[in-house]
């Protein structure tokens, strides 16, 4: 039977749009994205398929930073057009042979509904299987930043931690970060945009100035 309810997909998933709001059964249980994970970021992410090379090494690198995410304030939401069964019988295959426990549910796509609603079926791809995309969401439930990689290249997880890191950082203190951003490094001060916040930026000492328009202040 069919559990997957889902509401119309946009024209094109947008930055700073609503995440289209889903509700698929997962490995642990139903999940409704608006409800899920209530006050918390969510990283969406799609894998091909199950039992490969690849999606195993990123299930297995998921799972050892789960704390870290978690520590973050961010829930794991995997997904892909395979069954629950398929994904159980992986999910205890990796803990049995890598040692490693998948903690965050993974969304049973037969359909593939959501995986539609979210534009990871690429044609020019596969018409079967999903490619590597993973999609920042915020606590309001809006889309914040996407990642796409093609089938044949794993993810790169500093990176991920560093987009929720940016994202969290730029939130907190209305600030932007710069060009290879980490945590502890400088931000970016918001241009001004009168004549007047201009000239008192230039004579702002607490920023590192480069001209009226590019300054750089400490983290928080």
């Amino acid at each position: 039977m069919d559990t997957t309810t889902i509401e119309r997909a946009p024209a094109r998933l947008e930055l700073n749009g609503p995440a289209p709001d889903f509700e698929a059964s997962t490995t642990m249980g139903p999940v409704r994205l608006s409800e899920w994970a209530k006050d918390k970021w969510v990283i969406l992410f799609s894998h091909p398929a199950d039992f490969t090379p690849v999606c195993t090494t990123e299930f297995i690198e998921f799972a050892k930073r789960f704390d870290e995410f978690e520590q973050k304030g961010v829930a794991l939401l995997g997904c892909s057009v395979d069954s629950i069964y398929s994904h159980i019988a992986w999910a205890r295959n990796i803990e049995d042979k890598f040692g490693v426990k998948i903690k965050f549910p993974i969304v049973a796509d037969i359909d593939m509904k959501v995986s539609r609603l979210y534009g990871m079926i690429h044609e020019s791809s596969s018409s079967t299987a999903t490619v590597r995309c993973v999609f920042f969401i915020d606590p309001r439930r809006v889309l914040r930043a996407m990642i796409y990689y093609p089938m044949n290249v794993g993810r790169n997880f500093d990176e991920i931690v560093r987009v929720i890191d940016a994202l969290q950082m730029a939130d907190a203190n209305k600030v932007a970060c710069p060009a290879n951003w980490t945590r502890g490094k400088d931000v970016i001060v918001p241009a001004p945009t009168t004549m007047e916040e201009a000239e008192l930026r230039a004579a702002n000492t607490e920023y590192e100035i480069c001209d009226w328009y590019f300054a750089r202040k400490k983290a928080a």
